[in-house]
């Protein structure tokens, strides 16, 4: 896994690319857990035979609820772009798989978060909606699904041996196909973020230059000789900037001025970040260490990488929350506090307890707290100003 995804307002994450940061990780698992089981034969996904029987009122009762729930989980899995998902073979399809639309969603709230903290959106004004659509349009579909894209080109050999069925490694499109997406893609969502500058009459393109700067750091996430993502630290950082940060920035961007302070706020989120990113690593401890990459969990061991996980988590939330205090905001600060509380009390409910075991139930419950704090952090300073 290997990436930042916002599933139902939930921060889940998915370490094998920059833009599906830390949160799509757990809601595959929570769908896995689910899912039929299903035997794989050549060419075709096929489930097990669902049995049922007659109760004496007449009502029929699927004991396996297999067929028709695999099948149904099997084809969302593949347009939303998650593992366990169906060996489809329309072309078009497979294109949307490769962005993996499930991790879009983080960068969209990022996007509306910005252009809370701008304090010049206004939510009646169509224009502005407008705005913040093609922003986030730009920021997900485009310029993350270059992202997933690239990384899954560039994973091809990995994914042979552990996910052998991925449109890449199975052959389902080839590396023309491939690279001309990429191309597409990066070249769309560079050209909607000069759009965007003209649109909101910059002299200097920020969008633009904010859309340069994350694409790079998507390339070298995933591409090699860098390749950031094999790296605990750079990788889950990386992560972390990238679903926070940058689309705050193009958000705020789109509406208002951006300056110094408060992008050093929203790093600090990104730090916040990081800590959700080692959740998703440490279910992968024994692949991680066979294929060399240095995940929190493989260097540090279990006990010590949970305590940083938590405490990057907290710290840097308890942070914000400090900053809206000095700065006179003390009622956003104050519901800032209140969602942070509920967050530590259920990392020592599961996840400090046993962080392999009780990774999703500790996401699926914290991080929607974590996800509106970004928000009323980004209200906050909508509401006071340049810092």
């Amino acid at each position: 896994c290997g990436k930042l995804t916002f599933v139902n307002g939930v921060l889940v994450g998915h370490r094998s690319s920059i833009v599906s940061g830390s949160l799509s990780c757990s809601y595959n698992r929570l769908i896995h857990k689910k899912a039929s089981k299903i035997h794989r034969i050549p060419n075709v996904i096929r489930c097990c035979d669902s049995k049922s029987e007659k109760s004496d009122d007449g009502s029929t009762t699927v004991k396996d609820g297999k067929n028709n729930n695999s099948e149904s989980n099997s084809v969302a899995r593949q347009l939303l772009g998650m593992k366990g998902a169906s060996e489809e073979t329309n072309l078009l399809k497979i294109r949307l798989q490769l962005t993996k639309p499930v991790t879009w969603v983080p960068l969209i709230w990022g996007v509306t978060c910005g252009a809370a903290a701008s304090g010049q959106f206004h939510w009646s004004d169509p224009q502005d909606i407008l705005k913040a659509i093609v922003c986030m349009i730009m920021s997900g579909p485009l310029l993350t699904g270059y992202t997933q894209t690239i990384n899954d080109w560039y994973d091809r050999d990995i994914d042979a041996i552990n996910e052998p069925y991925r449109p890449i490694p199975s052959g389902r499109i080839t590396e023309g196909q491939v690279k001309a997406q990429i191309a597409v893609l990066l070249g769309g969502g560079l050209a909607t973020a000069y759009g965007l500058d003209v649109w909101s009459q910059h002299e200097t393109p920020w969008i633009l230059l904010t859309a340069i700067f994350g694409s790079f750091i998507s390339y070298i996430y995933s591409a090699p000789p860098l390749k950031l993502k094999q790296n605990g630290w750079l990788g889950n950082y990386a992560l972390g900037a990238s679903y926070i940060s940058l689309p705050w920035w193009a958000g705020q961007l789109v509406f208002g001025s951006l300056e110094w302070k408060t992008m050093v706020l929203t790093m600090f989120y990104s730090l916040a970040g990081l800590g959700i990113a080692i959740v998703n690593d440490f279910k992968s401890i024994e692949g991680d260490r066979k294929m060399g990459l240095k995940s929190l969990p493989v260097e540090f061991g279990v006990d010590t990488a949970k305590w940083i996980c938590v405490g990057t988590i907290d710290v840097f939330q308890a942070l914000v929350a400090c900053v809206l205090f000095a700065i006179g905001e003390t009622p956003y600060a104050a519901a800032l506090v209140a969602l942070i509380v509920p967050q530590m009390v259920l990392q020592q409910k599961y996840f400090l307890k046993d962080p392999i075991e009780n990774d999703v139930k500790y996401q699926a419950s914290a991080q929607p707290f974590l996800v509106l704090g970004i928000l009323v952090t980004g209200l906050a300073i909508g509401n006071h100003g340049p810092l």
